[in-house]
């Protein structure tokens, strides 16, 4: 019985679609296209920006000790919701350790996850992510809604949300850049 070469190529797309759902093929592949897809966050109107006034927040660092989002007040900072089990955070991360690597002494990062230590430790070591990890502690009172995971807001130095942006984005790129550039002289 000869194979023809469309049964072939039928016979080779539907191994790589069975890839998707059986291999870590799959896994690597769905992220890379949620990196492909995702978009720069679009900047709110100044005429419609929302203001934190209140930054009494507390929150667990990396260490697992206590501190209060008060110590943010008056700098820029870019807030992300996140979830180790959530396939979109992965990609969005990533883009996110591009910008802490460039922005990190110039400006607050909080990306906040409500999940324990131990399993969040493993997630960053196993994809290399450097930037200090954030944990909600639930029940606290919130400047930010916690609805939407994954979700993101850059404050200017007034506190003023410059970009709300809930799922996934690309915050890795000049107009992203800029933006921060910008604040951070003001």
């Amino acid at each position: 019985m000869k194979i023809t070469k469309k049964t072939f190529l039928n016979i080779l797309l539907i191994a790589f679609i069975v890839s998707f759902f059986v291999t870590p093929v799959g896994y690597y592949g769905k992220v890379l296209l949620n990196k492909i897809f995702s978009f720069s966050p679009d900047v709110t109107e100044v005429s419609d920006r929302e203001r934190i006034t209140d930054y009494d927040w507390r929150l667990k660092d990396e260490n697992w000790n206590f501190f209060n989002f008060k110590k943010s007040k008056g700098n820029v900072v870019l807030i992300n919701l996140w979830a180790s089990w959530k396939l979109p955070c992965v990609a969005e991360l990533a883009s996110i350790q591009d910008l802490y690597d460039q922005y990190k002494d110039k400006m607050d990062f909080y990306i906040i996850t409500n999940e324990e230590r131990e399993p969040v430790e493993a997630f960053m070591e196993e994809h290399g992510f450097t930037f200090p990890v954030t944990y909600l502690i639930i029940g606290e009172k919130m400047p930010i809604s916690d609805e939407v995971v994954p979700s993101s807001y850059l404050l200017d130095k007034s506190g003023n949300i410059v970009i709300h942006k809930e799922g996934i984005a690309d915050w890795d790129n000049s107009k992203v850049r800029d933006i921060l550039d910008e604040l951070i002289k003001e």
